[in-house]
């Protein structure tokens, strides 16, 4: 695809959001949307953190990617050099899609497998990076309060982190693109479990996008949390921005202007 080519959200969006953000986490939701339509990118495409994954990401480095659904990352990752790469998806229907989409475009080299993120297929230390953009923050949705989430809530993201940092090589990286504040994502990044470093930073014009890195074997000795502090910035909304569902898994909007 043509980076200069207009945004291909606007072309491929065949469904509205539903009614609650609850519907996320049903597995039938997604086998359905993913069945009429072909293509949706959660939290901008690639070319808004391009740069961001070419500082981190080289073109020898396994990678495997959670949650693909029918993004076009994969693709793009493939057109940088960065050809093996490994999909999954929960939704039997996505990778069955996705699988289609990539043979029809020749990127065979690249593996799309139906599985669950909280219980990764995959042997110990065998990824260089682990990529998520935004499959997190469905985990997030029934929550509750962002600052005490509920316990369930937190059994499933410690069981994605787990997992994660066991089929992380040693000095492998886990990028994490996402709505989630460093406040709210801090306290499981931290966790005791895991020997990785974590650093962040923005992107996006409306909206700001978080972008995690984080490093495996990494964490400082002396195990203290970075004290550094954010400033939340008031929050213009883009057409784009409001017409797609990213703004669903926006928390603590302090001002709008629209």
């Amino acid at each position: 695809m043509d980076r200069d080519q207009p945004h291909p959200v606007a072309e491929h969006r065949k469904n509205d959001p539903p009614s609650s953000a609850s519907a996320y986490l049903d597995p039938n939701y997604w086998n359905q949307r993913f069945s009429n339509e072909e293509h949706y990118e959660w939290f901008k495409d690639y070319s808004h953190f391009r740069h961001l994954i070419q500082a981190h990401v080289k073109p020898n480095s396994s990678v495997l990617e959670l949650g693909c659904g029918n993004s076009q990352l994969c693709e793009e990752l493939y057109k940088d050099g960065i050809t093996e790469i490994t999909c999954i998806d929960l939704s039997s229907v996505a990778v069955e899609r996705m699988k289609e989409r990539l043979l029809s475009k020749g990127y065979k080299e690249i593996k799309v497998l139906e599985a669950d993120m909280l219980d990764l297929p995959f042997s110990n230390k065998c990824f260089d990076v682990v990529i998520e953009k935004g499959t997190m923050d469905v985990l997030f949705v029934d929550s509750g309060d962002p600052w005490n989430p509920q316990p369930a809530t937190v059994s499933k993201v410690m069981a994605m982190l787990e997992g994660i940092h066991r089929v992380l090589k040693p000095d492998g990286i886990f990028i994490s693109i996402t709505f989630g504040q460093p406040h709210f994502r801090r306290p499981f990044f931290n966790n005791p479990k895991f020997t990785w470093s974590v650093e962040w930073t923005t992107f996006g014009d409306g909206f700001h996008y978080f972008f995690y890195t984080l490093r495996k074997g990494r964490r400082s000795l002396d195990g203290e949390e970075s004290t550094e502090k954010i400033e939340r910035p008031s929050i213009s909304l883009y057409q784009e921005e409001l017409e797609g569902e990213d703004y669903i898994f926006r928390t603590n909007i302090d001002e709008i202007d629209c």
